[in-house]
């Protein structure tokens, strides 16, 4: 099957209406909050949803079935960078982290029954949500086998024990999707679970709020506490023991979402860097016919470019269900976290003093924004780990058999 880099009509005009959308209404609420929203109200996300809704673009990833646009992986990818041009772009559109995953993970993995309790809200922006996986040292990390967390059968249901940390978007949450061990023992490659658990359910606490480099996800990161949090067995998200295997569900297609918002935030990065390149003189001309601010430009376009590509090529194997799709998922993520970092601490150094005034251009929020890039949802390291292992996995030779003793 050839691969399509197409972008069909309906989805060039959705995205040409999302940059429109962002540009007219989405920048002016950033530039009013200084895109910081970790304690913003919920008055925002809400005035920012209802606007795109009128604007025709809100939900541009959902199903038709519960409100949205239906767009695949790559049609996402065109929209999706649009709308990350702004830090609340995503959020506005109802497609920011970690709630764009969780609808995708309910949309494939939930029973009817939990589809309309919990997705249909979440679809519509009535509530938001969080995903409930990473642990405080030494529990479930970059290795997601450490999960410490449990739970328990008890009648009618599960007991939930443990602690969470860094749970993005926890903080006025209105369910959490919660990792647990079954069975096992932490290490072990299988036992995880995955439960719906509604924040006021007892036994479920935020602990805190983390402070962070990075302020512009909406009600930032928390710490949770699960002390004997019993939830029903209509609860469950899927089977039992399979919640790691169910999580991959979410985590291959949300890896290439972060992507592609982050690659909107590089090119708004780079439109100020060649705006300034433009317009300022120094040592006779302007920094643009300077070369090595024209380097510093070509290889920010080359790392736009090559991002892009990555993108669209990892979301069509995603959208046919390639067995190539893994690999390239964590190809992917490395390599346009790791460039829009290069992308934007470009601009800042082309636009000198500029660059790191936060009240007069993005480009410091920006920087610190995506610096975490390069740790959530999975570290650069362990990806390179796993991208080494699968590529040499086809050569690999058997180990010969220890010579017998004499």
């Amino acid at each position: 099957m050839p691969i399509q880099f197409d972008i069909d009509p309906p989805v060039a005009r959705l995205a040409a209406a999302t940059a429109e959308f962002v540009r007219e209404v989405v920048i002016p609420a950033e530039r009013e909050c200084g895109g910081s929203v970790h304690d913003a109200p919920e008055t925002l996300r809400e005035t920012l949803q209802k606007g795109a809704r009128e604007a025709g673009v809100f939900a541009p990833h959902v199903p038709a079935r519960w409100g949205g646009h239906g767009l695949d992986l790559r049609g996402q990818a065109v929209v999706f960078e649009a709308a990350g041009y702004s830090l609340l772009g995503p959020l506005a559109l109802n497609c920011a982290a970690p709630d764009e995953g969780n609808m995708h993970l309910l949309e494939k993995v939930a029973t009817e029954e939990q589809k309309d309790r919990f997705l249909r809200p979440l679809a519509a922006g009535e509530v938001r949500s969080c995903f409930a996986m990473t642990e405080p040292a030494p529990g479930a990390g970059a290795d997601p086998r450490s999960l410490r967390t449990t739970a328990t059968r008890v009648p009618g249901g599960w007991r939930i024990d443990g602690r969470k940390w860094f749970i993005s978007g926890a903080h006025g949450a209105g369910f959490a999707i919660v990792m647990a061990r079954t069975s096992g023992s932490p290490g072990a490659p299988g036992g995880a679970t995955m439960f719906l658990v509604d924040a006021d359910t007892p036994g479920m606490r935020v602990v805190r709020d983390i402070e962070t480099l990075d302020e512009g996800l909406f009600a930032g990161h928390s710490e949770l506490a699960f002390e004997e949090c019993v939830v029903g067995e209509d609860r469950v998200l899927g089977a039992v023991d399979r919640g790691f295997e169910n999580a991959q569900v979410r985590l291959g297609p949300a890896r290439m979402t972060h992507c592609m918002r982050w690659l909107g935030a590089a090119r708004r990065a780079q439109d100020v860097a060649l705006e300034r390149a433009g317009s300022r003189t120094a040592f006779g001309s302007v920094l643009g016919d300077l070369g090595m601010v024209q380097q510093m430009l070509a290889d920010s376009e080359i790392d736009i470019e090559a991002s892009r590509a990555l993108i669209l090529r990892t979301a069509w194997e995603l959208d046919t269900g390639s067995a190539a799709a893994p690999q390239l998922t964590s190809v992917s993520k490395t390599f346009v976290a790791e460039a829009v970092n290069r992308v934007v601490d470009r601009a800042v150094q082309i636009c000198g003093a500029l660059g790191i005034s936060a009240a007069d251009a993005p480009l410091a929020r920006l920087l610190r924004e995506v610096r975490p890039f390069r740790i959530y949802d999975g570290p650069s390291e362990t990806h390179r780990f796993a991208i080494a292992r699968r590529a040499v996995k086809p050569y690999r030779q058997p180990r010969p058999e220890a010579a017998a003793d004499s």
